[in-house]
């Protein structure tokens, strides 16, 4: 059963983008407003709305919302290559590796951790929303690594609560096209979605503030080895701000990678590694850090490169 809204444009979206305003004012998902405005399902003043139009502060807007959906179920499969670092009453770290979703969504018909975990007999917290409930935090599909998960309520609050006011020290390391310049410094550029592309995110003036500092830990002659510190969290942070200066991840196409180079490598995704995670433990306090070595197919192109530099 659909739902037929009808209400004015609030003045604090007026010029906004009719995906971006209506997924503020709506509490949907911007791909949720693309489908809508796709069928003809929102109208400003009366007439059909697109996707990149502007909002008018005092519009009227009517949209037709779809009945709700079942949130996508979590199916207990293992998971190869899922590995446990430490589990204990408050917290599960894991090490993700490749082509593993941390959650089910629509569209994902891949394997997920929480699958994977629930595979293994591991009960997480409740909190937060039935398709991920005690994710406290992401990784891509692509990238490799550490993450923690909570398993009693007081952890998912005091995880959350730290990843918030950022005193969880994220590091990783990527390999990025060509040379830093400086080699070490920080990269201060707002990030929110692509404004053309649905599943790509970019560098834009109005975007949520994003900060990553790096430090160049080896230099080859067509890449550079730099270990990351996350300030914040966006969705492809790292792959988004090393494109936007020119050094995109070695093998990620979708930001801009020479295939050529990552061909040559045998990389057949971006080469990136959460490589260790810090945080207080949510239930004794004592500060934690958790490690992940690279996986096979990031050692092996790393240890091309030494080979052809020598």
């Amino acid at each position: 059963m659909s739902e037929l809204r009808t209400l004015p444009v609030p003045d604090g979206l007026d010029g906004m983008r009719v995906d971006s305003g209506l997924a503020k004012l709506l509490g949907v998902s911007r791909n949720t407003v693309v489908a809508l405005t796709t069928s003809g399902d929102v109208e400003l003043d009366g007439a059909p709305a697109g996707k990149s139009d502007r909002l008018l502060a005092g519009s009227w807007l009517e949209v037709r919302l779809p009945g709700e959906e079942t949130p996508p179920e979590i199916v207990a499969v293992p998971v190869e290559g899922l590995t446990i670092v430490h589990e204990d009453d408050d917290i599960v770290v894991v090490n993700k590796p490749i082509g593993v979703a941390v959650h089910p969504s629509p569209g994902w018909e891949g394997p997920t951790v929480l699958g994977g975990l629930a595979a293994a007999g591991v009960n997480l917290a409740v909190s937060g929303p039935p398709e991920r409930q005690g994710v406290v935090h992401r990784l891509d599909a692509g990238t490799t690594g550490v993450m923690a998960l909570a398993k009693s309520e007081r952890a998912y609050s005091a995880l959350k609560r730290a990843f918030k006011e950022r005193t969880v020290d994220k590091h990783y390391h990527a390999l990025v096209q060509g040379h830093p310049d400086p080699s070490r410094g920080t990269i201060d550029a707002p990030i929110d979605r692509h404004p053309r592309v649905d599943h790509k995110f970019a560098v834009v003036t109005d975007g949520k503030p994003s900060v990553t500092h790096y430090e160049t830990v080896e230099a080859f002659r067509a890449a550079s080895l730099v270990d990351v510190k996350l300030e914040t969290g966006r969705t492809h942070q790292i792959r988004v701000h090393f494109s936007a200066v020119r050094h995109p991840c070695v093998g990620d196409l979708t930001y801009g990678a020479d295939p050529t180079l990552a061909r040559r490598l045998g990389l057949t995704r971006q080469w990136l590694h959460a490589y260790s995670l810090s945080f207080e433990h949510p239930g004794y306090g004592d500060r934690v850090t958790f490690d992940s070595d690279y996986p096979a197919d990031l050692s092996e192109a790393l240890e091309q490169l030494r080979e052809q530099d020598h």
